[in-house]
């Protein structure tokens, strides 16, 4: 082989040794953060529990109850029928995100990027480092 073609190679596989150690450490960082997030710091994500509250309507949907359940005369029936699918789907909601831990949620999502990061990085350094060994 030529000295031009080994200087190539040698700086391919040290490249992807880099992207591969880079993605493993990413993925390990992002890891340990949840992991610390989750059962040391319990209160860095307070804010987050909080922001995932009811989605905002134009109208309360209490107001909304309440005209639907008046059945004002001067509402049409469309509006009436529009009326009432808004707060039967604000319920069914309301009900179905009362079952959701959106922390948990969460967690898992990044749990999934962090171990997919590790995954992906771990093999493409190892592999590619143990090539720059043989060089």
């Amino acid at each position: 082989m030529s000295s031009s073609h080994q200087t190539l190679k040698a700086i391919y596989l040290y490249i992807f040794s880099l992207v591969g150690l880079v993605l493993l450490i990413i993925g390990s960082v992002r890891l340990l953060d949840m992991g610390l997030k989750a059962f040391v710091f319990k209160q860095a994500e307070e804010q987050d529990r909080i922001n995932y509250s009811r989605p905002s309507l134009s109208y309360p949907v209490d107001y909304l109850q309440k005209v639907e359940e008046r059945g004002d005369e001067e509402l049409s029936d469309e509006e009436k029928k529009a009326i009432t699918s808004i707060v039967e789907s604000y319920q069914d909601w309301e009900e179905k995100s009362s079952q959701i831990d959106p922390l948990t949620s969460r967690r898992h999502r990044e749990a999934s990027v962090s171990l997919a990061l590790i995954l992906i990085g771990l093999p493409l350094y190892a592999y590619h480092w143990k090539s720059t060994k043989k060089l």
